[in-house]
């Protein structure tokens, strides 16, 4: 039986999935876990690189005594951030968080120089403080001087495995720095930051072949035998891969650390309605676009449960979450004060005391303040969505593991006037793994793909219940539009 394993690596975890399909049906087994994250490390945030390339060995190492003697391998992983790659082979440093402070004022500074207008039609991206185009703005000159080499976190990982070095598409195009009529590297853009075309290795596609995990590692680690592709590197992308979308009208929320909403589309739109919503086109697998909105996610339910100690479960939040009165505060749940706060916790409390809302005290009362303006936000960007793209949306798939918060994706279905499908929430390693299969021809093809994660997996729905909360989505936007004119205040 062909295994295919899945190198699944988010913010704050990551994991290898083994993958198989079986009697029709796509059958999953974890294989092994492991927490991630960073450290400050001389005054910057940093991603402990070798810790994640160790334990990715580690869990290869229970493949084989699984009794796996080969395998094929994808990685994914978040976006933005990248390595530094000197003469040597080697890192530089352990790479920057796109959490660290550095970057707060790069977009201002940088936009002070070339206009917002002329980079957004370039590159079809949206505008946030970390992406890698303002990172490597804020990159110590001299480094940057040294490096032979500057790779995406999946690609720096692959790299270290096979020793070849390249560049894939869905993570690169999230650097905004990729022309999206050129489909290379803008070369004004790079000019602006100092960077050589040739310090990034060339461009490729998902399902990509990279070459086998190199002798040397076998000498340290008892490893199955391992074909490494490169598959839709951004995790994003791979969870849109793995996202049950069918026919048209759909759109997909990749529900995680960060909220990704968005529609999938085979031409990018990058106009004028595009460009005030900060919408973004970031590539996807086989040819198509994400055209979406970043949104804060369930990473501020994450700091919660660990601010209170891990002394409930993310379940156990959500049930007492669900005992509180409805709609009690409203918070601009986008705002960048969520970003990366000391105290999450004390920073929504500080939040409503300065709107003159209702205090948040339990666990219950902060939990669900998060799930319902996160379901009041995706409601607002569904509609815009489907402004933009001129295409009335009547599903919205979310994918991910907020596809399993039953309160946040009933409300979402009740303030957008959609039907909620949600599962499964393994798509990012699904989608990983399908692009492995439809390399290899063990799957045709996107769309087989997608029947065959329809038939392997329930699939959770939601129907829409529009008079649920009469009145809340106006009385939200109206409460939005205060806060944008008192923030816009505050900035002058």
């Amino acid at each position: 039986m062909k295994a295919y394993v899945a190198v699944d690596i988010g913010a704050s975890s990551g994991r290898l999935m083994l993958g198989a399909i079986v009697d029709g049906q796509l059958k999953l087994t974890e294989v092994h876990r492991f927490k991630n994250g960073f450290k400050n490390e001389a005054g910057h945030d940093r991603w402990q690189i070798d810790h994640i390339i160790d334990e990715i060995f580690a869990g290869l190492e229970k493949v084989k005594k699984m009794g796996y003697t080969a395998v094929d391998l994808g990685i994914d992983t978040w976006a933005v951030d990248y390595v530094l790659v000197g003469n040597d082979g080697k890192k530089m440093h352990d790479p920057v968080s796109y959490r660290d402070a550095r970057t707060n004022q790069a977009v201002r500074q940088l936009t002070s120089e070339l206009p917002k207008s002329y980079i957004y039609e370039k590159t079809g991206i949206q505008f946030q403080d970390f992406n890698t185009l303002y990172q490597l703005y804020t990159e110590e000159r001299d480094d940057l001087a040294k490096a032979d080499k500057i790779l995406m976190i999946p690609d720096y990982i692959g790299y270290v495995l096979t020793g070849n070095a390249v560049t894939e598409v869905t993570n690169a195009s999230t650097t905004q720095m990729l022309n999206l009529r050129q489909g290379l590297f803008d070369k004004d853009l790079l000019k602006e930051v100092n960077v050589a075309q040739d310090q990034f290795p060339a461009l490729v596609e998902s399902g990509t072949p990279l070459g086998k995990i190199s002798h040397k590692w076998h000498v340290k680690y008892d490893i199955p035998e391992t074909d490494v592709i490169t598959v839709a590197t951004h995790d994003t992308a791979s969870a849109v891969v793995g996202t049950p979308g069918f026919g048209n009208h759909w759109a997909f929320l990749s529900s995680g650390t960060w909220s990704l909403l968005g529609a999938e589309l085979n031409t990018p739109e990058n106009g004028q309605d595009a460009f005030k919503e900060n919408y973004t086109n970031e590539w996807g697998a086989y040819g198509t676009y994400r055209f979406l909105k970043n949104i804060m996610g369930l990473w501020i339910v994450q700091c919660i449960k660990r601010e209170l100690n891990d002394q409930y479960s993310f379940k156990e939040l959500a049930e007492m979450a669900d005992k509180v009165a409805p709609f009690r505060v409203f918070i601009d749940i986008n705002d960048k004060r969520f970003e990366n706060p000391a105290n999450m916790i004390k920073e929504l409390q500080d939040y409503v005391a300065e709107t003159g809302q209702a205090k948040l005290e339990t666990p219950g009362e902060l939990t669900r303040a998060v799930y319902e303006n996160l379901a009041l936000y995706y409601a607002n960007e569904i509609h815009k969505l489907s402004t933009i793209i001129a295409d009335p949306i009547d599903t919205l798939n979310i994918v991910g593991g907020g596809s399993n918060v039953t309160l946040m994706n009933q409300l979402t279905a009740d303030l957008a006037n959609v039907k909620v499908v949600a599962g499964p929430s393994e798509a990012t390693a699904i989608g990983n793994l399908l692009v492995q299969m439809i390399t290899t021809g063990a799957a045709k093809d996107v769309v087989a793909g997608r029947k065959l994660i329809k038939a392997s997996f329930d699939l959770k729905t939601y129907e829409p219940d529009s008079s649920a909360y009469p009145d809340v989505f106006a009385k939200y936007k109206a409460f939005m539009k205060t806060v944008k004119v008192q923030t816009a205040k505050e900035a002058v």
